[in-house]
């Protein structure tokens, strides 16, 4: 890590030279609303689908590149707008590129999720959505102002665009300490310790927590245990059974259960795909870069 024109800057190239999805930090001022800024490129993407693991976090997208196609069961492959908005997930979703990828994105902080689309967020569950249909005026904006980023390296224009629009939005002060106790613990803490620890009771915490977040306390914790999972496997050299237990799991068969609906894989499988990334396995280069980059 180093900083880069006062900025927070975290490279990560897999696969060789020609992936690239780095980070930048939010400025102090837009730091509860916004995570970070991040760029991925790709000039000649792998031609296998790719996987993409939920974050807890949804966010704004903007294809520079050509727009990537989504699978899903209702209507197969569909090629994405240019600007779009990312709602909260719950399982893994396939990507295809259909030429050079080269994406600009707004990671929203979770208690801000609803910053974009308000009330409705917890309906929008598991869907990635055309910007323009939530607001054509700050999607075109958002556009203009990710090319202009293109070549401006401290992101003036985005910066500036965002400020503007989330910068004074208030925030469920109770939800964001919620949400640092759920992560700092991995994921690892029940509803009731947390409602105790937060002083709220179970159902103003649980309402709170959905219109903030638009997950359910248990979904956002179940998210955060299984990234935290994902993390150990691709780095850790204790077996399936030891972290399995370190994450809070009640047994092995209990993590693989888990870990295979979130991400179609077997916990073994997984390690070894990651592992294989490294070496020329290029199914999971996009699932790898967000996994790293997080951790």
């Amino acid at each position: 890590m180093r900083k880069h024109r006062g900025m927070l800057y975290f490279p990560h190239r897999l696969q060789g030279p020609l992936l690239q999805y780095t980070e930048f930090e939010a400025p102090a001022a837009l730091r509860r609303h916004v995570q970070c800024l991040w760029r991925l490129r790709d000039p000649e993407p792998a031609a296998q689908p790719q996987t993409i693991y939920p974050d807890g976090r949804c966010e704004l997208i903007a294809h520079l590149g050509a727009p990537m196609r989504r699978y899903t069961l209702a209507q197969g492959w569909k090629t994405q707008a240019r600007c779009l908005f990312a709602a909260q997930l719950r399982s893994a979703i396939r990507l295809a590129a259909d030429g050079p990828v080269d994406c600009i994105g707004i990671r929203l902080q979770p208690a801000a999720s609803a910053v974009c689309v308000g009330r409705r967020l917890s309906s929008l569950v598991d869907d990635v959505i055309d910007l323009d249909s939530i607001d054509q005026d700050f999607a075109t904006h958002l556009f203009d102002a990710a090319i202009a980023s293109n070549t401006d390296s401290e992101c003036t224009d985005l910066w500036r665009l965002l400020q503007m629009r989330f910068g004074d939005l208030p925030l469920d002060a109770r939800v964001e300490s919620a949400l640092v106790t759920v992560d700092a613990a991995q994921g690892g803490i029940t509803v009731a310790a947390l409602a105790a620890e937060t002083n709220m009771s179970l159902r103003s915490l649980q309402t709170r927590f959905l219109t903030a977040v638009g997950l359910t306390v248990k979904e956002y914790a179940r998210v955060q245990r299984l990234q935290a999972t994902l993390r150990q496997l691709d780095t850790a050299a204790e077996s399936i059974a030891q972290l399995a237990a370190a994450s809070g799991f009640s047994d092995q068969a209990h993590a693989t259960r888990e870990l295979q609906q979130f991400t179609g894989l077997t916990p073994a499988r997984l390690r070894r795909a990651l592992r294989a990334e490294r070496h020329g396995d290029e199914t999971l280069r996009m699932a790898a870069a967000f996994v790293r980059g997080r951790g």
